[in-house]
């Protein structure tokens, strides 16, 4: 998400920018009536194995009781929105596979409830809002073809295609900080914790037009600089470049849950330069803006 953030969820318009890197699922008939499931890493090895009751969708065993209550509860979820996805009670295997690290936070949750809604044949964002409390943008660039801008406002969800492409695409860079964040964790305590105005969300909404349709590399760092004052005085927590990168001669904003996952850094700097700041910090994984996103 490059805009929007938090105040997505309270009806806020947001750019979102798909990934080339997705999640692979295959689904095949296999012998019993369980379900059996493997999650596999870039590498093809195994990060993941749960055996899943399809009586009640409870785990029979797994390597992590929670990532397997939690497809069980996305299975059940499709059930109830399609009475006769997994009615027969026959065992299957289901076999994902990641394009990107499992550690990245570039939507394995959102990609997972786009696939099994692929599967059930439902509706992925009826699915989605049955097991989370997050807006769905993710799950609306699991199907995205290129840039979108998304709104969810009054249980009403707006998605159009966005003309975002910068001539500055060079420019621009993604920087992992090592710290994946708790999405919906994240979201649980904004939700609990935080009070917007329709002066802020319209703000946010003007912004990620503004920042949509830029033309100057210059505007577009202002607006990010203005987009990350905003969200970090209503956050109350101070943005990540007088964090960690004060000293940097370009913008750099956080992107989706503050304070981990990705970053978007902005540089008109040779590249080499460009990623020699950031690896002199610690920060190894550098993207280049054409590398990552999907439609380059």
């Amino acid at each position: 998400m490059l805009t929007g953030e938090y105040l997505v969820l309270n009806g806020a318009k947001a750019l979102a920018l798909p990934t080339k890197l997705g999640q692979a699922m295959t689904v095949k008939p296999s012998r019993g009536s369980d379900l059996i499931w493997v999650a596999k890493d870039t590498e093809g090895n195994k990060w993941f194995e749960a055996q899943i009751s399809l009586l009640d969708f409870t785990p029979i065993k797994s390597t992590d009781e929670t990532k397997a209550a939690y497809i069980g509860k996305v299975l059940k979820s499709a059930v109830r929105l399609n009475s006769e996805f997994l009615d027969k009670w026959n065992g299957f295997k289901v076999e994902t596979t990641l394009e990107f690290d499992k550690d990245w936070g570039l939507g394995s949750s959102s990609t997972l409830i786009y696939n099994v809604a692929e599967w059930a044949e439902v509706n992925p964002y009826f699915l989605h809002f049955k097991v989370s409390n997050g807006s769905g943008y993710d799950v609306a660039c699991a199907g995205a073809e290129g840039p979108i801008e998304y709104m969810f406002n009054d249980d009403q969800l707006s998605i159009s295609q966005s003309d975002f492409d910068p001539k500055f695409k060079d420019k621009l860079f993604f920087i992992y900080l090592g710290q994946k964040q708790d999405s919906a964790l994240e979201v649980e305590q904004y939700l609990k914790t935080i009070k917007v105005t329709k002066a802020q969300i319209n703000q946010i909404s003007d912004l990620t037009e503004k920042i949509a349709s830029s033309k100057s590399f210059g505007k577009f760092e202002q607006h990010l600089h203005t987009h990350e004052e905003i969200i970090g005085s209503i956050l109350k927590r101070e943005p990540i470049k007088k964090q960690l990168f004060s000293n940097f001669w370009g913008s750099v904003k956080s992107l989706g849950a503050w304070g981990g996952d990705f970053i978007l850094a902005t540089s008109d700097q040779p590249v080499k330069e460009t990623m020699a700041y950031f690896k002199n910090k610690g920060y190894e994984t550098i993207i280049p803006y054409r590398e990552l996103i999907l439609g380059e």
